[in-house]
C-alpha cells in the first residue's frame, strides 16, 4: 500500500494529535492537516477532573505539547473551526466556516461530548466537565462553594466528587448505580470504593434517580431526586456520561452506532480511519465491536490507525485497560470486570492496597489493582488463561498481554 499524499485529522484530541504525531515517527513527510473545534492548544482530559480541577496545576499544565513540538510536526493545524459534514467519496470535510478540506487519508477524531439533564442549559450554576474551558468555567465556581451535587456515579462523577470533597465541599454524589462505579469495577469493588468516599466526607445516594433540577430567577438551588427529596446546592455538577461526537457525519454514508463503526484495522470507509473515544471497531480477539473510552486507548489506537495508513494491514487488538486517581488511591484495571464474574484478592489486603482477579466462565477475564500498580500489571499476565482453580498444574503463561500500561 502507497502511503497518501494527505492526511486530514479532524479532532486534536489525544487520540487526533496522537496520530499526527505518529506518523510523523513513523517517517510519513506527507502534507498533514490537523482540524479542532477547539481554538486552543490541544490538551489531556484526565487532569481535568482532578489537578486542574482542584488547583494543584495550572490549565497550561494540561496541555499536550508546547508550541514548539506542534510546530516541529510541519502540520497545519485548524483550530476553532468545527467539522460540520463529511463527503466520503471525496474525503472532504466541510467546517462551520464554510472551508472544504480535502485529503487522500482521513482519520476521524471527535471524541465525546457531555449529556445534559433536561432544561440545564437555562439554569445557572450546573455545569459539565468535558473541555479544558468546563473544567475552568467549574474550579471558579467550586472556589466560591459550600455545597455541591454530583449528578452520575460513574467514573467522571466519582472523580469529580473526590476532587470537590478535597477541596473542602459538602459534596453528594447522586447516581443510579448500586455503588460508584459499580459498572466498571463489578459490586464488590465498587462497595469498597464507596467506602472510600464515605470515610471521605462524600454523601453518597445510590440506586438514586433524579427528579428534576431546583432553581430560582434562573439559578440553580439543588436538585429533586425522583423520590421527591430536595437536595440543596450552590453547584450541580452533571456527569451522566457522554456520547460519541458524531452527529456532524449523519448523512455521510458512514455506518453510525454508538460511535463510527470500524472494522478490525479501524477503517470505516476506504480512505476513513477513527481513532480514540468515538471510534467502535471489530476486537478480532474479543470477538465483537468494542469502543474503548479512555486514555490509554487514544494513544495505543492513534498508533495502530498512523500504522495502518502507512501500509501496516494488522487488526487492532489491545486488552482493555483504564485508570482511576480517587483521593489517595490509584485504580487500574485490565480486561473487563463483570457483575456475573467470581472476584478474588490475590494480593494484598481489601479495604488497603490489594489486586483482585476476576474469573468468569473458568477464565480470568480481568485484573484489577487497588494501589497495587506493579503487581496488577504482573497478574494480568495470566487475561485469557484457565482461573487457576482450573488450571491442572496452575496457572500458565499468558495468551493476551496488557499492550499497554499508565
Amino acid at each position: 500500500m502507497t502511503a497518501p499524499d494527505s492526511v486530514l485529522v479532524v479532532g486534536a484530541s489525544a487520540a487526533g494529535l496522537g496520530t499526527a504525531e505518529a506518523l510523523r515517527r513513523k517517517g510519513y513527510q506527507g502534507r498533514l492537516t490537523v482540524l479542532d473545534a477547539e481554538a486552543g492548544l490541544p490538551y489531556d482530559r484526565p487532569p481535568l477532573s482532578k489537578q486542574v480541577l482542584s488547583g494543584a496545576w495550572e490549565p497550561e499544565r494540561s496541555h499536550l505539547r508546547a508550541q514548539d513540538a506542534l510546530d516541529a510536526l510541519e502540520a497545519e493545524f485548524v483550530l476553532g473551526d468545527a467539522a460540520v459534514a463529511l463527503d466520503v467519496a471525496g474525503r472532504t470535510v466541510r467546517t462551520a466556516s464554510g472551508r472544504e478540506l480535502s485529503a487522500q487519508a482521513v482519520v476521524l477524531a471527535t471524541g465525546l461530548r457531555a449529556r445534559a439533564l433536561p432544561g440545564q442549559e437555562d439554569v445557572r450554576g450546573v455545569h459539565v466537565l468535558r473541555t479544558l474551558d468546563d473544567c475552568v468555567a467549574l474550579r471558579t465556581v467550586l472556589r466560591e462553594a459550600k455545597r455541591v451535587v454530583v449528578v452520575g456515579n460513574g467514573v467522571l462523577g466519582s472523580e469529580i466528587a473526590a476532587t470537590a470533597a478535597g477541596m473542602a465541599l459538602d459534596t453528594t454524589l447522586v447516581g443510579l448505580q448500586p455503588a460508584p462505579m459499580a459498572e466498571q469495577f463489578g459490586p464488590r469493588v465498587a462497595r469498597t470504593l464507596g467506602e472510600l468516599h464515605v470515610r471521605n466526607g462524600v454523601r453518597l445516594l445510590n440506586d438514586t434517580g433524579i427528579g428534576s433540577l431546583a432553581h430560582a430567577e434562573g439559578r440553580v438551588t439543588g436538585v429533586r431526586l425522583a423520590s421527591g427529596e430536595h437536595l440543596p446546592a450552590d453547584v450541580v455538577v452533571v456527569a451522566i456520561g457522554c456520547v460519541p461526537a458524531t452527529d456532524w457525519l449523519a448523512g455521510s454514508g458512514l455506518r453510525l452506532d454508538d460511535g463510527v463503526v470500524c472494522d478490525a484495522r479501524c477503517r470505516a470507509a476506504a480512505g476513513i480511519w477513527a481513532a480514540g473515544d468515538t471510534a467502535r471497531w471489530y476486537h478480532e480477539e474479543l470477538g465483537t465491536h468494542v469502543r474503548l473510552e479512555n486514555r490509554t486507548n487514544a494513544t495505543t489506537q492513534a498508533a495502530a490507525v498512523a500504522a495502518d495508513i502507512l501500509g501496516a494491514e494488522v487488526a487492532y487488538t489491545p486488552t482493555p485497560y483504564f485508570w482511576t486517581d480517587q483521593f489517595d488511591v490509584k485504580i487500574q484495571v485490565f480486561g473487563t470486570p463483570t457483575d456475573d464474574a467470581e472476584v478474588t484478592i490475590v494480593e494484598g489486603e481489601e479495604g488497603g492496597r490489594f489486586v483482585a482477579r476476576y474469573d468468569r466462565g473458568g477464565r480470568v477475564s480481568a485484573v484489577l489493582g487497588w494501589n497495587m500498580p506493579k503487581q496488577a500489571r504482573l497478574h494480568s499476565r495470566s487475561l485469557g488463561q484457565p482461573s487457576p482453580a482450573l488450571a491442572p498444574d496452575g496457572p500458565s503463561s499468558a495468551v493476551i498481554a496488557p499492550t499497554t500500561t499508565a
